[in-house]
């Protein structure tokens, strides 16, 4: 088949070409087919305007110029940059190609008419300034009258005319034979546009209403197939084992919720009645607890390792590390312990006699709740009657492990997923398929607000200043910033020029420590450990801390570099202080003095709701940069977004559901099922 055929088939493209292609995951001239242009960004000929038109709002625009000089600079952080004066009859502009965009120099000279489209904003002089943008040598376009084109991302030497000439090649062999990927009845119903005229006029547009149809078929079938693959393939991977009935709440539960060193929030009461509801059906629990940071998931999920306890089974919670594995080790003992539960650890540190002993009573069921990290799913751990398996923040284990673990079981276990990574519910339809959904919001009793401060480098004294009082009150700090090391590509300072400067500066002789994701996993562990014990003050880390650590003796977290951050991120590491009864806070520095900048930073003053938080961000940052979105295993969205796009998300579910259980309509879509997702769904299941 045509669309399976490599690139290099096509006129013009070889090995060199062909290797930039592969840059963009473009192998196949079906791949190429279906890489998008970048929408919003078409070269409207009949819309070329002079430099004195152009707006400085910050929306892309095109218009045509000479160039009258080009600079190499550096920044005031040593990263070069390139910066083109261009003017015509009305006036100058200046384009500024950092990092990754300065390839485009190659082909510009002073003297040239250039084609540019970028960002247009106001300049530091009379001339406006042009960012994000393209720039292209006039005579690269033929231009026969009036007409839409494209705009593709490009990768090393690629041109916009190489992919424009490349996709024309692929569109020709289209027109010979091209299946349609929806149900065609689904396509009478949605008045769509055949696939053929539809990737005609996604990138040759014939008008702006074609370009408007084009989109509208390729968004809505981007999102009907994932949901279709979502659930094909849940269906795949469904567990043919009889499930467990658990009765409902008893004696023992009762005992337990006494014990609890608090009254269950609204939020916590009303999640439990949905797991306890859950596990008293004949189905198989598969729900996702998403709790805000500090709101509780450990005291629920108590709860539903009691009652399968209460009903005569095992329950277990895989975490990532044994850090996180001891605090819901002390946590769990403290909550079900006084009511008779047995509960123990297991994790790599667990050697020796005690750990024969563990594996013992796990075997023999004496074990009722075990709480451990990897070492769950090893061979030599059995369990006599495994009910229910819990999984926190389970985007950090792979799929293989999580169904090894749910394989310990004779039956089809409960599956409860905890997380406090912040997704908004329409992210969470698409990442988790048909998985149940409870949400926690709102801090237990006790928990004071974090107050969040902004500052930008002139307060930096001032910062570490209050840092050390709060040190030599007796309290611990975290210091996070968003780099390993040095970047080309990224004006921030890493965490070890950090790490350097502070020992030798504001904190010289207070014990710091030093944490990030290239240290070997027993490195990362004993820094934590000396952090949890209070041996380390200070810990100076990069996001490796963002989940799970619980260390209530720090009141102050300082995020080096905030304008680097998501929102939902940045909510994400705050959480890490204020959990006790003392007042903590979080310091935002950042050297930007971009208003847009300061001003998304402020959002976090205001606002202390992760989930509004995780809205915003995928409003200003888009699905691809939220936190988290990449690490559940979200396939790439090419057109759709599913922020603007939630209507056609919820219709496009209904309607796969609808199609998953026509036989007639789900024969039409299995192929495209198997060629378009296959192991890209791999990080989604649970079972």
């Amino acid at each position: 088949m045509w669309w399976q055929e490599p690139i290099t088939t096509l006129k013009g493209i070889g090995p060199k070409k062909a290797a930039d292609f592969f840059n963009l995951n473009i192998t196949t001239i079906g791949d190429l087919l279906n890489t998008f242009p970048r929408q919003g960004s078409y070269l409207d000929y009949s819309q070329l305007l002079s430099i004195k038109e152009l707006s400085t709002d910050g929306s892309n625009q095109i218009f045509r110029a000479e160039i009258a000089n080009m600079f190499s600079r550096r920044s005031a952080h040593n990263h070069s940059y390139a910066k083109i004066t261009v003017r015509d009859s009305t006036g100058y502009a200046e384009v500024y190609l950092f990092a990754h965009q300065k390839f485009q120099l190659k082909r510009l000279e002073v003297g040239q008419e250039v084609l540019i489209l970028g960002k247009v904003l106001p300049g530091r002089s009379a001339a406006k300034s042009v960012t994000s943008a393209q720039v292209q040598p006039w005579k690269d376009e033929q231009v026969q009258g009036l007409g839409i084109l494209p705009t593709y991302s490009l990768s090393g030497n690629l041109t916009q005319a190489n992919f424009r000439s490349a996709m024309r090649q692929a569109l020709k062999l289209a027109q010979q034979e091209l299946p349609e990927s929806l149900p065609a009845e689904l396509c009478r119903q949605k008045h769509l546009l055949p696939r053929l005229q539809a990737l005609e006029n996604i990138h040759f547009p014939q008008s702006f209403e074609l370009l408007r149809q084009a989109r509208e078929r390729f968004v809505f079938e981007e999102l009907y197939l994932l949901q279709c693959g979502l659930l094909y393939y849940r269906s795949k991977v469904k567990d043919g084992r009889q499930g467990i009935k658990h009765g409902p709440d008893g004696a023992l539960l009762q005992q337990v919720r006494q014990n609890l060193p608090f009254a269950l929030t609204p939020a916590q009461e009303q999640a439990w009645q949905e797991i306890s509801s859950d596990m008293q059906g004949k189905q198989p629990m598969h729900r996702l607890l998403q709790g805000d940071v500090g709101s509780g998931k450990t005291a629920v999920s108590a709860l539903a390792l009691a009652k399968a306890v209460e009903n005569g089974y095992q329950g277990c919670i895989m975490v990532p590390t044994e850090i996180l594995a001891g605090q819901h080790l002390a946590t769990l003992q403290e909550f079900l312990v006084p009511a008779g539960i047995t509960v123990e650890l297991l994790t790599g540190s667990v050697t020796g006699k005690k750990r024969a002993e563990v594996l013992a009573g796990i075997a023999a069921g004496t074990v009722q709740v075990v709480v451990g990290t990897h070492a769950l799913i090893q061979d030599q751990v059995v369990f006599k009657d495994l009910a229910l398996v819990v999984t926190d923040e389970q985007h950090r284990f792979g799929v293989e492990q999580r169904a090894k673990l749910v394989n310990k079981s004779n039956f089809a276990p409960d599956v409860l997923v905890m997380t406090a990574t912040p997704i908004p519910r329409t992210l969470a339809l698409t990442v988790y398929g048909d998985l149940d959904i409870s949400l926690m919001k709102g801090l237990p009793p006790g928990r004071k607000p974090i107050k969040t401060l902004c500052y930008t480098e002139e307060k930096r004294q001032e910062i570490y200043a209050g840092m050390v009082r709060q040190i030599q009150a007796g309290y611990q700090a975290y210091v996070v910033c968003p780099l390993i090391e040095e970047s080309e590509m990224v004006e921030a300072k890493s965490v070890k020029e950090i790490y350097e400067d502070l020992t030798q500066g504001y904190l010289h002789g207070i014990a710091c420590g030093l944490l990030h994701g290239r240290l070997k996993s027993e490195e990362k562990e004993q820094v934590m450990a000396d952090f949890v014990s209070g041996k380390t003050k200070v810990l100076i880390a990069t996001t490796v801390i963002e989940v799970g650590v619980n260390v209530p003796n720090a009141t102050l977290m300082v995020i080096e570099g905030a304008d680097r951050f998501g929102l939902a991120q940045m909510h994400q590491l705050r959480g890490r202080v204020g959990r006790s009864d003392r007042q903590s806070y979080c310091v935002l520095l950042t050297s930007s003095d971009n208003p847009e900048t300061l001003e998304r930073l402020q959002i976090m003053r205001a606002c202390s709701d992760g989930f509004l938080l995780a809205e915003k961000d995928l409003e200003l940052r888009g699905a691809g940069q939220l936190f988290g979105a990449r690490q559940h295993g979200l396939p790439d969205l090419h057109i759709a977004d599913i922020l603007r796009d939630t209507d056609v998300l919820v219709e496009a579910r209904h309607l796969a559901q609808a199609t998953m259980a026509d036989k007639a309509q789900f024969q039409e879509v299995e192929a495209v099922l198997k060629n378009q997702f296959d192991s890209r769904f791999s990080n989604i299941f649970y079972a």
